[in-house]
């Protein structure tokens, strides 16, 4: 049985963000915009996803 997995996508800049936030999409492994990156779809995650919901763009797979 498989794992879900989330797609991360991100769609806008975090140049004039705070440094948590920078920090926050870094630990997802995105650095440029529209990378793509699958992560587990785990609390930890989701909570991630939802300090920097602004940026980027999530599908559930």
């Amino acid at each position: 049985m498989a794992k879900n997995t989330l797609k991360i996508k991100l769609i806008r800049s975090t140049i004039g963000e705070k440094p948590k936030t920078v920090g926050a999409v870094r630990s997802l492994g995105l650095r440029k915009i529209n990378q793509v990156t699958e992560r587990p779809d785990t609390p930890d995650v989701r909570g991630l996803v939802a300090e920097v919901a602004h940026l980027v763009e999530v599908e559930r797979s």
